[in-house]
């Protein structure tokens, strides 16, 4: 197959790109056990995407039952660099109102339990995420959403929390406190594993409340997340294909060598059987 550049990951309520055309489902095995679904392959604005239901189609996994290395794994294998994740997210600012999209540009990290690492087994990599989001990728995605029309913020710190509870009254005041704009429950390891695999990753937030810190709003429940997020839908499906139309002739990834330097394991200490699991990652550095 040829490789498939662009890839995106539908999160809550995205769970099909109705305009992909000449459609196929790939299934692809990994190191790490199955993805959350086969991969959607199909045709848009004349170039070939890969999508994934982050959550598998019917929403049947938790975000922290996700097996994300699975995910961003099959992604690499198909051969993409630019990788598009749409999510649902609260605001945690008053100006950040729900219905508006917000295109952050760094990552907060208060998970727990999800591994955040392709490696190990013998093999130390640290790779470099102090800019987690690319900004080339990011920019792409704000100017495909202005042309929408809907209310686009660019920037922004995304608190990433395990879940899949929503936050305590407590908890939401203290992240506000700390200065962040908008909390989600799936972007870690998501972005991390997709720097380590060496692609570009930018997030499309789509804000549904305003968590539980709102006086004047109720606390967020699922029943508002979904319709929010079915109202946004056909925003962030447009948004995709602007995105894609601007990514047709895009360079490559910026973040194609991000693995470069992060190698610290000397070449003879690793093990031949970690190596040849992480091949796709780690081929060209280490043959």
């Amino acid at each position: 197959m040829e490789p498939i550049r662009i890839g995106v990951i539908g999160g809550s309520g995205i769970y099909e790109m109705e305009a992909l055309r000449d459609v196929a489902e790939v299934q692809v095995d990994t190191p790490f056990g199955p993805p959350s679904d086969n991969y959607v392959v199909g045709t848009l604005e004349g170039v070939r995407v890969a999508f994934l239901a982050r959550h598998g189609r019917g929403h049947r996994i938790m975000p922290h039952e996700l097996n994300s290395r699975a995910n961003i794994w099959g992604f690499k294998k198909l051969g993409v660099e630019y990788l598009i994740a749409i999510s649902a997210c609260g605001s945690m600012k008053e100006e950040i109102a729900p219905g508006h999209i917000v295109i952050p540009d760094q990552l907060f990290d208060r998970t727990r339990r999800s591994p955040q690492t392709f490696f190990g087994d013998g093999l130390v990599v640290h790779v470099s995420v102090a800019d987690p989001l690319c900004p080339y990728l990011s920019s792409v995605l704000y100017e495909a959403v202005r042309e929408t029309g809907a209310t686009v913020h660019k920037g922004g710190t995304f608190i990433i929390i395990e879940g899949p509870r929503f936050s305590t009254k407590g908890e939401s005041r203290i992240f506000r406190q700390w200065g962040v704009d908008i909390i989600g429950m799936t972007a870690i390891p998501e972005a991390f594993l997709a720097r380590e695999a060496e692609m570009s990753y930018a997030i499309m937030a789509h804000v549904t409340d305003y968590d539980v810190w709102h006086e004047e709003e109720e606390p967020v429940t699922v029943e508002m997340v979904i319709q929010r997020l079915r109202q946004n839908a056909e925003i962030a499906k447009q948004a995709v294909i602007n995105a894609v139309r601007r990514l047709k002739d895009a360079p490559p990834s910026p973040y194609r060598d991000a693995l470069k330097d992060a190698i610290i394991t000397a070449r003879d200490k690793i093990p031949p059987e970690t190596k040849e699991r992480l091949r796709l990652l780690v081929g060209k550095y280490l043959d």
